[in-house]
């Protein structure tokens, strides 16, 4: 169990983010591609993501195992703005922390060469952890970052009712179930037991799709401290941008909903499933599945009870000319 302690001054420092953290979600994320928990919530994007990731991206599994520690630098604490920035600081460590840090994951999980190369601070090594990252993010994130967004604001808009009813306190005790505000305690369940002092520092909350069940931080407590928590999503909440949003061309020629549906159908899906990503009715997904099957596009066949659409070789190629940065 972690301990968290507060001063007056933690209470008046505390921030809760509105935004996702980009890094945090490409850690998070990486977590969980490598595991099969939360099926309804990421399945969909872990079995695209697994398909479609180039061999130079997935590198960074060896940073980021599925359990235990996972190197601090991956996630500065100190990085404002997007993602560009926040790569920018990871590529600014300084040779010392990446041996520290990178050590410390070599203890449970001895690393490839190219680990020990960011060791001893070779460029080239550097270079490349950049462009696996931007790899990553490419494939992994930046195609959900909609809906990501459209979460994170939820959780904030609820956490902010709290915060304006009832102050920082109120809100502290409503994080997560696994966070319970005994003042000036905040325990977290589920992390190792240690206490973190804040010492007028205060805490920035940050809400993470990526996150699951249990919230999580940095382990160097000498760092500015953060304490990242999982928001609630639904099944169907975590996915691609809108080809209407990425692909404007595909669109004009399909229609916006049309060319949402194509995008569903090349994961492969029911027409229940079609319907709830599209954001539109049963009869509705149907008939778009319909139009599409016509024009041959897709295919359609029955599992079970459930009627599955797949892509053809045809609507692979019609989506694949759409020119979005995933493919």
């Amino acid at each position: 169990m972690l301990r968290i302690h507060f001063t007056s001054q933690d209470l008046a420092r505390t921030t809760l983010a509105e935004e996702p953290d980009p890094l945090w979600e490409v850690l998070l994320s990486l977590h969980q591609l490598q595991v099969q928990d939360g099926t309804t919530q990421y399945g969909h994007w872990r079995e695209r993501t697994r398909r479609q990731l180039p061999r130079s991206a997935a590198r960074l599994l060896h940073l980021a195992p599925p359990r235990g520690y996972s190197p601090d630098f991956l996630t500065p604490a100190q990085h404002t703005g997007g993602f560009e920035s926040g790569v920018e600081r990871v590529l600014s460590t300084s040779r010392s922390r990446f041996q520290r840090e990178i050590e410390l994951l070599a203890v449970r999980r001895p690393g490839p060469s190219w680990t020990r190369e960011l060791v001893v601070g070779r460029r080239e090594a550097v270079k490349s952890l950049g462009q696996a990252m931007h790899t990553y993010h490419q494939y992994a994130v930046a195609p959900y970052w909609e809906s990501m967004r459209t979460m994170v604001r939820a959780d904030h808009q609820q956490k902010v009712s709290h915060l304006s009813g009832a102050g920082v306190e109120h809100l502290l005790g409503r994080i997560h179930p696994a966070v319970r505000w005994e003042s000036p305690v905040l325990t977290v369940d589920g992390l190792p037991d240690t206490d973190l002092h804040l010492d007028g520092r205060g805490l920035r909350l940050q809400p993470s799709v990526f996150c699951w069940r249990t919230p999580t931080k940095l382990r160097d407590p000498d760092l500015p401290p953060v304490l990242v928590y999982p928001v609630r999503h639904s099944p169907g909440a975590l996915h691609r941008g809108t080809a209407e949003q990425r692909s404007r061309p595909l669109a004009a020629l399909l229609g916006s909903t049309r060319a949402s549906a194509l995008e569903v159908i090349a994961d492969g899906c029911t027409t229940t499933e079609l319907a709830q990503r599209c954001g539109v009715s049963l009869a509705g997904a149907s008939r778009q599945a319909g139009i599409l099957r016509e024009a041959g596009l897709i295919t359609t066949r029955r599992a079970g009870q459930a009627v599955r659409h797949d892509l053809t070789v045809l609507g692979r190629m019609v989506l694949d000319g759409s020119g979005g940065p995933t493919r």
